[in-house]
């Protein structure tokens, strides 16, 4: 017969050679998982918030630069229809909101402010949906503006050739250039607007995930 050697923690098994096997060790109580999870859960909430602020920040910046631009022929018309809407201005300020919502939710946690971080978290994604629109219908406005741009060079006067012709390839260059600075500045807005999108969902999910959790009855009660 094995001698076995019990103790409070593990089971050992002593075979004949002397060789230890320890069987698996006792699961954790449920509320030290429960614990553990919602640790988990609010590391990576805070985490997502942070980078939430940092990609607002981001289109807020960039509004701020295009409407500070001159006036650009051709051009303007292109993305005067973005910051007519007001997304870099009020989108990026619910997202803003909605990051520190969830950083102060995660350090004191209630029914209110965890119903007031999902509340906005879901509008932040109807706005990243409106904002990747606008911004795509943008995107695609900048060839034919530029191309606009190069045909109205081509009305200009032919004589003084060499003059003219100096003139035209500047005017050319000048039409290509504002065209990549704005598909430049566009395609970072739109970058920072997918981020915000799919943080804004993941939050919202987490947040919906811990009502359930931590307010049971409090859902059940409104459901009623």
């Amino acid at each position: 017969m094995i001698p076995q050697v019990i103790t409070n923690e593990t089971i050992t098994v002593i075979s004949p050679n002397g060789t230890n096997f320890p069987k698996t060790d006792r699961p954790l109580p449920t509320h030290e998982r429960q614990d553990s999870l919602k640790k988990h859960l609010k590391a990576e909430i805070k985490v997502m918030a942070a980078i939430q602020i940092m990609c607002a920040v981001m289109v807020l910046a960039l509004g701020i630069i295009l409407a500070s631009v001159p006036s650009v022929p051709h051009f303007t018309s292109v993305f005067s229809v973005l910051l007519k809407s007001g997304y870099p201005f009020v989108g990026a300020l619910f997202f803003i909101i909605s990051g520190i919502l969830s950083i102060i939710t995660e350090t004191k946690s209630t029914k209110t402010l965890v119903d007031g971080s999902l509340t906005l978290n879901i509008l932040s994604v109807s706005f990243a949906f409106m904002g990747i629109v606008i911004i795509s219908v943008s995107l695609a406005g900048l060839h034919p503006a530029s191309e606009k741009c190069m045909q109205s060079k081509e009305l200009r006067p032919t004589e003084y050739h060499h003059y003219y012709h100096h003139s035209y390839d500047s005017d050319r260059n000048e039409c290509s250039v504002a065209q990549s600075v704005l598909a430049g500045v566009f395609s970072l807005m739109l970058i920072s607007t997918m981020l915000e999108l799919g943080l804004a969902v993941l939050t919202a999910m987490l947040w919906w995930k811990q009502s359930h959790s931590d307010f049971p009855g409090a859902l059940a009660d409104t459901s009623h």
